[in-house]
């Protein structure tokens, strides 16, 4: 007829009556007279939250002294977040309207409250305490309510509060609750940034497909102005490139854009600098990279390309001719009208000859080298 229940030491347990809570007992053994086997006992663990919550809502209703001596209350208001303690040691960001209790005994807990209506940024020596090396390395929970920001050189960081541009953060690391709001932070580059626009294909004015890519260099001179103006600035200057491009090749035939490609460059850097008067941006070089052609369009134009060089050759060789002829010419003249100069030729002549002969036999002495008889005579005939 007596029943024993056995409480450990690192546990709680409540003393049911046909299923119905009765009192808390705590560690130890404990007698009960029940004949008719009414009682029943229901144990907890003392380092876990007491998760039954018709226990304690009975408890802080009915017999409030006895749930102050148990629990620690953690209970949170719409506005305000929480971080939870263990022998001071953080372990767990609490979210607005937490409400929750805890044993009292093998713990000590401890709950800080934050104001969430003071602001959205967290207190530095409070950031500092959550991003320190240390902390990652034990089980924090709840870490996904804080933005931690992470701003590296030669970057800032632009602060967006429910989809609104609040300030802009410098290089370091900052922390935002993200309870009750939006909050987002877009690193952006501050230094000289490349941007490709390829593979753009575009019909010139007289109907030809090209392909294009181009290449331009820019840079943020107003980065708040930039992101409260622009939803994605980076995308709005890629399109005033593209915009740019089909207004300069659209506009011109291919031979014009083939013999100055640089026509393109200059159309496309004032339209795009134009457009992007007073959003925060620059734009510094613009250049086309490659235009190609269609494969019938290139085997046209080398085509073209042939006949023209063809052309021009068939132009220097005749240009070459008539200067040869005409120089003959102007050498016979000279030489009519000159008989000295007629013999210097047939002494160079015979001097190119000779250098080809291996023997000369000269009949009728030296005097009639140039006049009489010249036996030219080869090795093979001696």
């Amino acid at each position: 007829m007596l029943k024993r229940f056995v409480v450990k030491k690192n546990e709680r347990g409540a003393l049911l009556k046909d299923g119905d809570f009765e009192r808390i007992l705590d560690a130890g053994r404990h007698y009960f007279w029940d004949p008719l086997n009414h009682l029943s006992l229901v144990v907890w663990k003392l380092d876990a939250p007491m998760d039954d919550r018709d226990v304690v809502d009975y408890l802080v209703r009915h017999d409030p002294q006895t749930a102050d001596a148990c629990f620690e209350k953690m209970e949170l208001g719409e506005d305000e977040a929480g971080l939870r303690y263990e022998n001071d040691v953080l372990v767990e960001v609490l979210p607005p309207g937490t409400r929750r209790y805890h044993w009292k005994g093998v713990i000590v807990h401890r709950l800080d409250k934050v104001d969430l209506r003071q602001g959205y940024g967290v207190a530095p020596e409070l950031a500092a305490r959550l991003l320190q090396p240390a902390l990652h390395g034990r089980a924090v929970a709840g870490l996904a309510g804080l933005l931690i920001a992470q701003v590296p050189a030669y970057h800032v960081g632009v602060l967006k509060v429910d989809g609104r541009v609040e300030r802009l953060l410098g290089p370091g690391v900052e922390a935002f609750w993200r309870f009750n709001r939006d909050v987002q932070v877009e690193l952006v580059d501050t230094r000289l940034q490349n941007m490709e626009v390829t593979g753009q294909e575009i019909l010139s004015r007289d109907k030809v497909s090209l392909r294009l890519n181009l290449a331009a260099t820019w840079r943020y001179s107003d980065v708040e102005r930039a992101h409260g103006q622009l939803v994605k600035p980076a995308e709005h200057l890629y399109r005033e490139l593209q915009f740019g491009l089909r207004a300069a090749v659209g506009t011109r035939d291919l031979d014009a854009l083939l013999e100055n490609k640089q026509v393109i460059d200059e159309v496309v850097g004032q339209h795009v600098r134009s457009k992007l008067a007073g959003f925060g941006m620059e734009v510094g070089s613009v250049g086309v990279k490659d235009i190609i052609l269609p494969g019938e369009m290139k085997t046209i134009l080398a085509q073209v390309v042939e006949a023209e060089k063809s052309a021009q050759a068939n132009v220097i060789r005749r240009r070459e001719e008539t200067a040869a002829t005409r120089s003959l010419l102007n050498t016979a003249k000279v030489m009519e009208d000159n008989p000295v100069a007629l013999r210097l030729k047939e002494l160079e002549t015979l001097e190119r000859v000779a250098e080809r002969i291996d023997r000369i036999s000269v009949f009728g002495g030296l005097d009639q080298v140039l006049s009489g008889l010249v036996n030219l005579r080869s090795p093979s005939s001696g």
